[in-house]
């Protein structure tokens, strides 16, 4: 009997060679002393050189790993959407799907806790353009953005479907729904972007980020230290719940974690 596995030519992945394992691995390396130097200067910027002093290598071999320090930077970039795009969606699928306000709640505090927690990661993707660094156009990093956005725009849609989004408290005079018809025409959309929202819930969605975001920086930056994290948390609670409310979100059934 023939196996139509084996036929088809996809049977079992090759497991990667020693080669490739070391390859992996020297990569990731480079990653976290790249990542370890930013945390060491308080600055998303580095050189090669410095990386490689500190592995024991000379500059040009980093160059068998990494076309340049834009390709690294890129790399580093995609990593950590990645990871807050991970745990946000962690923390918003720990409250179940009738909760979208709990669910915002969830996703809010995540974003938080991981820019208090990964200051310089945090900088590398929503900080100040890193000097000379310019991203590929419409490249990995763009996707990785989207992914970890996705989880925002998410809540809006299932409680759309779920019926409990009300419309936005605040609207406008037509001027979004004008901008987003000339710059985000529905064929330009990417699978990872998800359904589209109309444009006063996207108006709402920009809302309830530019809030989190806005807190979530002054505080990973250091300008709530003279803040007691008592008054700190009790104030963010409140301020994504008056936007979560303005943007037509329904109160949470489960409390704050």
């Amino acid at each position: 009997m023939v196996d139509p596995v084996n036929e088809a030519g996809s049977g079992p992945e090759r497991p990667p060679s020693r080669r490739e394992r070391a390859r992996a691995a020297t990569i990731e390396e480079i990653k976290q002393t790249a990542m370890g130097l930013m945390r060491e200067q308080g600055t998303t910027d580095f050189r090669f050189s410095d990386i490689a002093r500190l592995m024991g290598m000379t500059a040009p071999a980093l160059y068998r790993y990494f076309a340049d320090r834009d390709e690294l930077l890129t790399a580093l970039i995609v990593d950590a959407y990645d990871d807050l795009g991970t745990a946000v969606a962690a923390a918003r699928d720990q409250v179940p799907l009738d909760d979208p306000g709990g669910r915002f709640t969830a996703v809010a505090q995540s974003y938080r806790r991981w820019a208090r927690e990964e200051p310089q990661r945090f900088a590398l993707i929503l900080g100040p353009p890193v000097p000379g660094y310019h991203a590929p156009e419409e490249g990995p990093t763009t996707e990785a953005a989207r992914r970890a956005m996705a989880q925002l725009k998410s809540l809006f849609y299932e409680a759309a479907q779920a019926g409990v989004l009300r419309k936005p408290m605040l609207g406008d005079d037509g001027t979004i729904a004008r901008l987003l018809a000339e710059h985000h025409e529905p064929k330009e959309q990417l699978p990872i972007d998800g359904p589209p929202v109309p444009p006063e819930t996207f108006q709402a969605m920009l809302h309830c980020w530019s809030s989190m975001h806005g807190f979530a920086s002054l505080e990973a930056y250091g300008h709530l230290e003279w803040l007691p994290i008592e008054l700190r948390d009790a104030v963010f609670e409140s301020s994504i719940r008056l936007v979560a409310k303005v943007a037509g979100l329904p109160e949470p059934i489960t409390g704050p974690s």
